[in-house]
């Protein structure tokens, strides 16, 4: 992924030197010295090996960035990647394994967010597309990605990640939810919780319907039934999650424990808990920072985003080397790691 960014600490930076300075002390021109450093034929041994002395000399490094990019319009050899938001571990995590085989693969990784907002998802890919991108990476927000039926067709590689697409055949890699939910839930009950509350992300969403299904399905296995008054749904970020917690915790039968469906959602939880005092076993799904150093530490259910990014970009790789088998859905096992606030009991 390129990212540019800068900052002189409060104080005038030196001039760097560039490739006229780097011409002027040679005695060439500047294409003289673009093809020099970038090994281009046309130029003399001899010429070569001055201008790159007084390159050194004067400190002089090519701006790789600004060279990828000017490549754009020649090579098109960019990924364009959409995910939900950077600023979530889980997604930075998902970017960065994409990022790794992009790089292997010697291409330019174009990344933005959607912020779970349909319109934005659709604009921002019109954008990639337009700039003629030599494959797609989506982790789509919107129910509908019909509209880029004839970017497939027309033979633009996509992977969607996390959640598959709708209306368009397109290959994806995604976590085993319904089945990860269920370990989850199915641990607190195996700690002799018979009340568990659920607090998860938009229902809309298909991570948040298959975690809630894996939910359901826990309970009903274990032929405890389904107490809607302990469902909590549409907690999109910390915020509202702990807004959910805190009216679940007021119940006249409050929850004994509470499982989270996704990373947001169990430190919303665990906020209230610590606001209210409140001992309360938690199960989360999705590995975040510092779980494993609180007290006490958080048992969650999930994967390795950083593998799912890497294996979304393996397979758009594949399609790109020219694979044309039919499309897939990789489905990546989900692991329980127990630390415990998943082990209290009642």
């Amino acid at each position: 992924m390129t990212s540019l960014s800068g900052r002189n600490g409060g104080r005038a930076a030196d001039p760097r030197p560039t490739m006229k300075d780097v011409a002027a002390v040679a005695g060439v021109s500047v294409k003289t010295v673009s093809r020099a450093l970038n090994d281009e034929s046309g130029v003399q041994q001899a010429t070569r090996d001055r201008v790159q002395a007084v390159a050194r000399q004067l400190g002089f490094r090519r701006n790789d960035i600004a060279a990828s990019l000017r490549r754009l319009d020649q090579s098109m050899a960019t990924i364009g990647l959409l995910i939900e938001d950077v600023s979530n571990p889980f997604y930075a995590a998902v970017t960065r394994g994409v990022e790794e085989i992009t790089r292997e693969h010697e291409y330019l990784l174009i990344a933005a967010s959607s912020d779970e907002d349909p319109e934005l998802e659709r604009e921002t890919l019109s954008a990639f597309l337009s700039r003629r991108v030599d494959g797609l990476i989506v982790v789509p927000a919107g129910g509908d990605h019909s509209y880029l039926a004839p970017d497939v067709a027309r033979g633009t590689p996509m992977v969607f990640a996390d959640r598959p697409a709708a209306g368009v055949d397109a290959d994806a890699v995604v976590v085993a939810n319904v089945r990860g939910a269920a370990d989850g839930v199915r641990h607190l009950i195996g700690y002799g919780h018979r009340r568990i509350g659920y607090v998860g992300d938009i229902p809309g969403l298909y991570t948040a319907r298959e975690r809630y299904r894996g939910y359901t399905n826990a309970l009903r296995s274990a032929k405890l039934g389904l107490d809607k008054e302990l469902v909590r749904q549409g907690a999109h970020d910390i915020e509202s999650a702990a807004r959910a917690a805190a009216e679940l915790l007021a119940l006249a039968d409050p929850p004994t424990a509470i499982f989270a469906g996704n990373n947001r959602a169990t430190i919303g939880v665990l906020r209230q808990l610590r606001q209210s005092g409140t001992r309360v076993a938690v199960v989360g799904f999705d590995d975040f920072e510092l779980a494993d150093v609180l007290d006490p530490a958080v048992t969650v259910v999930g994967c390795d985003a950083r593998a799912l990014g890497r294996a979304a970009a393996e397979r758009l790789f594949a399609r790109l080397a020219g694979d044309n088998t039919p499309v897939n859905t990789t489905v990546l096992p989900t692991t329980l790691t127990e630390r415990g606030s998943g082990e209290l009991r009642p």
